[in-house]
């Protein structure tokens, strides 16, 4: 940086002060690190600097002074994406919630609860169960992920089969705009026929259209008894078969699939097979089981789908402690891979187009990655897959993503003929950005970017993420 550039920036940041106290800017290397970045590691952080709001007003402030001196805004939940969409790598400031993070207000004949945004995703969960009630939006970073973030991004995982997206639990937001205006949007209601329902284009909107500060979720009742299965599977043709045997008998919660390889990172960090017999794939599945009602018919499904040839073996929780054993088994698999740098990506079908686009993607896959290990899971139950590519610890990270990037134009162009999606609930932000166009043409892209000009004019929202 140039000295002239330097005290241009000091500048810039000393107006801050007046608006947010100077205790919650941050300029430091290491803060610039820890909030310039996500889960992805491919971007070099480089912030100009961390401010972190304590109320709607100074996000407003915020807002306003960016548009006066055309600073870019980079919003920061918890960090956790897989995208980029939270990386600030363009001297960006970048705006933490971590601050706002109270819960307002909890009304148990709406069974609802409003909170800031900076709320961690499990203590939403433990007030809602503390509450005898149950928030259903579930993935393994539930312990560091923010509701700002999960609506911004409209987080999936683990329960979406029953209980859907982020998106369906979002029944009124605060939103401060690009252009600084703050936005009060649905207010709670259930119904509301009353024009444009502009709160869902904030719910996935990555940062782009407005800073979320507040949000008004719905609760709902906890899951009576919980079983958990885990079955043993023989083929990528014998999963869909469980599916829809399964599904139809019990009312299920969850529908998990991961291979065998990915099985085997997970058991190198301490936990135990759940069986004997080792299968290249298995399936989770969850349903509720209240005084033992439905054991009776899981365990008949299961004898009749072994019968069929369509499963190995299999084991079914005795109690809520195996039963979350055997959750870590799918839950631990992005943990225990962390350290190889993995390149995903996150897919969406039709469930009813999986098995065929399975099969020739695995036989892509394979052709092309002869060195690499390539591991599959995913929520399979509503169409999410996720294929997780390893680096090699001797392959320069940046030569390792141009492979990968290069293969994922082919597995997309497979993807687009099945009519899936390239991003199913990790988001766009940088890394799937160039490949948007499998998914999106350009007459509707073209849609994307007005609604981007109206909320954000001045283009100073998270510029660069899901289209340049």
């Amino acid at each position: 940086m140039t000295l002239h550039a330097s005290n241009a920036a000091a500048a810039l940041l000393g107006g801050l002060h007046t608006f947010i106290e100077p205790a919650y800017i941050r300029t430091d290397p290491e803060s610039c690190l820890n909030y310039g970045r996500d889960w992805t590691r491919l971007h070099t952080p480089n912030p100009l600097a961390v401010v972190l709001p304590g109320t709607i007003k100074e996000v407003q402030a915020l807002a306003g002074y960016a548009n006066t001196h055309q600073l870019a805004l980079v919003p920061s939940g918890g960090r956790t994406g897989l995208s980029g969409a939270a990386v600030a790598c363009q001297g960006e400031i970048v705006v933490s919630m971590e601050r706002m993070n109270r819960i307002l207000d909890f009304d148990p004949t709406d069974r609802s609860v409003t909170c800031e945004a900076g709320v961690i995703t499990e203590v939403l969960q433990n007030f809602a169960r503390d509450h005898g009630l149950y928030y259903p939006v579930d993935f393994a970073s539930r312990g560091s992920s923010q509701i700002g973030g999960n609506i911004a991004t409209n987080a999936g995982g683990i329960k979406v089969i029953r209980y859907g997206l982020t998106r369906d639990w979002v029944t009124g937001l605060k939103v401060v705009t690009g252009r600084g205006d703050l936005l009060y949007l649905n207010r709670g209601l259930i119904k509301n026929a009353s024009g444009y329902d502009l709160r869902h284009l904030f719910i996935g909107s990555e940062g782009t259209l407005g800073i979320i500060v507040e949000a008004t979720l719905k609760l709902t009742r906890p899951l009576r008894e919980p079983n958990v299965m885990v079955l043993g599977i023989p083929s990528l043709d014998s999963i869909m078969s469980l599916y829809h045997v399964f599904r139809n008998k019990l009312e299920l919660s969850a529908f998990e699939f991961f291979s065998e390889r990915a099985l085997r990172h997970v058991l190198a960090k301490g936990l135990h097979r759940p069986f004997e017999t080792e299968t290249p794939y298995y399936v989770l599945i969850e349903f509720e089981n209240p005084g033992g009602l439905h054991t009776d018919t899981a365990l008949n499904l299961f004898e009749h789908c072994a019968e069929q040839g369509w499963l190995a073996d299999g084991v079914i929780s005795q109690s809520e402690a195996q039963a979350q054993e055997l959750w870590r088994l799918r839950e631990d698999i992005s943990e225990s891979i962390s350290g190889y740098q993995p390149y995903k990506n996150d897919i969406a079908l039709r469930i009813s187009r999986i098995p065929a686009f399975l099969n020739e993607a695995d036989t892509l896959l394979t052709r092309e990655y002869p060195d690499f290990e390539v591991l599959w899971y995913g929520h399979i139950g509503d169409g999410n897959l996720h294929i997780n590519i390893l680096k090699p610890a001797d392959l320069d990270s940046i030569a390792f993503a141009k492979k990968c990037g290069g293969v994922s134009e082919h597995l997309f162009t497979a993807l687009q003929q099945y009519g899936g999606s390239i991003s199913a609930e990790h988001g766009v932000g940088l890394l799937k950005k160039p490949y948007l166009h499998y998914t999106r043409d350009e007459t509707e892209i073209s849609y994307l970017r007005a609604i981007k000009q109206a909320f954000d004019p001045n283009g100073i929202l998270n510029p660069g993420k899901i289209f340049d």
